[in-house]
């Protein structure tokens, strides 16, 4: 058996990326990234930029290219050998990431991993939109959605013109190949004029982020000739004008840290 030369375990950690800035990787990502002795990476998805750090003599795959008959063997073979295997995926693991398969193989073959999550595109297009998607009497809900295609359909009950309902903040996913379909069926619910982000490969060095209102989306999807890696987000709390405060830091709101009583004593003195 060939001895791992990592002070990591023989074991799969699927890890999640982020969006693409190396910088956004969690701390332990990067710490078992760093240490690892293979690494399994989605190179249609995951830039390059991510492994920067990786060890000089690692073994780097790209499985871009392949099925997953031929990455589970790989990985389980080089966790049998000893060696530290990292499963990289984009995004967060809990998003779209198909990693249910994978866990269950690995499962059923008896070979340990470990589940690092990854910051979600949808956060990292708010913070750079500087946008807060929950605003105080405007919206309080955050909805996560792709729309149907050919590789994976949306249940019924989910159906995009059904959840636009909600007028909530929308993260749109895996859409932009349907995104005249889309932009119909969320027309259905919210005004014409709500603000949509349009964001393609945020965190990549080519990032690209428009805000147009809502029935403008498709066609600054055409314009850019977006077929993958694009993000929308469609929400009233994008709109420039919002003015609204939390009650969260009121001086009027108390809670177990800040009880009401104690403010005025110390006001009072």
């Amino acid at each position: 058996m060939t001895i791992s030369s990592s002070s990591l375990q023989p074991a799969v950690y699927i890890i999640g990326a982020g969006p693409g800035d190396p910088e956004l990787l969690t701390l332990k990502a990067h710490k078992i990234l760093a240490q690892a002795d293979v690494i399994l990476y989605a190179n249609s998805l995951v830039p390059k930029q991510i492994l920067q750090d990786v060890r000089d003599d690692a073994e780097l795959v790209a499985t871009g290219n392949k099925t997953l008959e031929q990455i589970i063997p790989l990985a389980i073979a080089r966790v049998k050998e000893g060696k530290s295997v990292v499963r990289l995926h984009s995004g967060d693991l809990t998003l779209y990431s198909a990693i249910g398969e994978q866990m269950q193989a690995f499962s059923d073959a008896d070979i340990p991993f470990e589940l690092i999550p990854g910051i979600s595109a949808f956060q990292a297009a708010a913070a750079k939109l500087s946008t807060e998607l929950t605003i105080p009497e405007l919206v309080q809900t955050i909805i996560l959605t792709r729309i149907s295609g050919k590789a994976s359909g949306v249940p019924d009950a989910e159906e995009l013109s059904s959840l636009a309902a909600h007028k909530a903040s929308l993260c749109l996913y895996l859409a932009a190949r349907h995104i005249e379909k889309a932009q119909e069926k969320l027309l259905r619910h919210y005004p014409a004029d709500t603000p949509v982000a349009v964001c393609y490969r945020v965190g990549w060095q080519d990032e690209q982020i428009w805000v147009v209102p809502l029935e403008k989306m498709a066609a600054i999807t055409r314009e850019n000739d977006l077929i993958r890696t694009t993000l929308y987000l469609i929400s009233p709390a994008l709109q420039q004008a919002v003015k609204t405060r939390s009650r969260l830091y009121h001086p009027e709101h108390s809670h177990l840290f800040r009880p009401q009583a104690k403010q005025e004593k110390e006001t009072s003195i």
